[in-house]
């Protein structure tokens, strides 16, 4: 938690605004006040675009210093507040669920609200906030578990008396989601038409490759193929495979954790790549048609064999994710010049 100093009530704030020459209008708003204990005149200061901007700065924190808190704490900025007191807003929760609540805050929450006073972040704000997230093409979960660290985080600055209530509580914003295009009455409508088809955009993915590697059309393929999850595809061993009756029990997915906590701050120096049980927890088996057995064989012989060996790699024996699928191979620039602007990395359509 964040030490403060609690002021008596009623505390008297002085306060100016100063208008800056440049290039840019700007307006430095400035508070003074006496520190009871140390008894030294104080100041907090911040420079706004606007006069109307500077003034609502200024109340806001003499509304605060009212409330008998210290004018530094009153305007923290999210980003300062929620790595401080990051543990107490996650506790109760398990690694499972506070690894992807870690992640929405460090993607999407710091870069878009972190510069914010806290008593600066308003329901607007937030609206604002999950539209973009929205508009980024971000899936349901992940602006879920986004907006539920920042209402954890805003949680805990009413309990600490900085805000009055809880701006990121919204509702509704589901609503804005247009139907995924794999929602479509016609889903099948977007899988590629053909084998040659598959085989061409793989082929045009290792082309695009800086060392023309041939693992990342093989992923694809096989991916395509099976109907899996690039985490699955990564997560695949060899021993997981059965040649005789040519199932895939798919057991495991491989995906980026965030990192954690230390000493109650978020870090990502503790992240990285995890494996994990798939998405429904269960393992299923997956029939392995005979277009690709061939290249299942090539692999588990790259592999030499090993049962623990993961079936696809990348070109340095790393485990494949999303990111290094799509920048390895240029995926967004080869999908578009094909005509296929709908494939994403994640999960490629299947055949039709």
């Amino acid at each position: 938690m964040v030490d403060k100093l609690v002021l008596p009530l009623g505390i008297s704030l002085s306060a100016d605004i100063e208008p800056r020459k440049g290039a840019v209008e700007a307006h430095r708003a400035r508070v003074r006040w006496l520190d009871p204990v140390s008894k030294k005149r104080l100041s907090k200061s911040e420079t706004f675009p606007t006069r109307d901007a500077a003034e609502a700065w200024i109340t806001h924190v003499r509304q605060s210093a009212g409330r008998g808190i210290d004018p530094n704490i009153a305007t923290t900025t999210l980003l300062d507040y929620g790595e401080i007191n990051m543990k107490l807003a996650l506790r109760g929760l398990e690694g499972k669920t506070s690894d992807p609540y870690l992640a929405g805050w460090r993607k999407r929450v710091v870069p878009t609200l972190g510069h914010l006073a806290i008593t600066m972040i308003t329901n607007g704000a937030v609206d604002r906030a999950v539209h973009g997230w929205i508009s980024d093409e971000c899936s349901r979960s992940t602006v879920k578990n986004s907006l539920a660290v920042l209402v954890r985080v805003m949680e805990q600055a009413v309990r600490d008396g900085i805000i009055d209530r809880n701006p990121a509580r919204v509702s509704g914003w589901q609503g804005q989601y247009k139907l995924a295009e794999d929602e479509l009455d016609d889903p099948r409508s977007l899988a590629l038409r053909d084998w040659a088809t598959l085989t061409s955009l793989a082929d045009a993915l290792v082309a695009k490759s800086a060392d023309k590697y041939q693992g990342w059309g093989d992923a694809v393929i096989f991916e395509a193929c099976t109907a899996a999850r690039i985490g699955e595809v990564s997560g695949c061993l060899v021993r997981d495979i059965n040649t005789d009756d040519w199932i895939w029990t798919v057991r495991r997915q491989t995906t980026p954790s965030p990192g954690g906590l230390a000493d109650g701050q978020a870090t990502t120096s503790t992240g990285g790549l995890v494996d994990k049980n798939t998405k429904g927890r269960r393992a299923r088996q997956v029939s392995l048609i005979d277009a690709i057995r061939d290249l299942v064989q090539r692999r588990i012989h790259l592999a030499g064999g090993k049962p623990d060996a993961r079936l696809f790699t990348g070109p340095r024996g790393g485990r494949i994710t999303t990111a290094t699928l799509r920048d390895a191979t240029s995926w967004d620039e080869v999908v578009t010049g094909l005509g296929y602007e709908h494939l994403k990395p994640t999960a490629c359509a299947t055949l039709a």
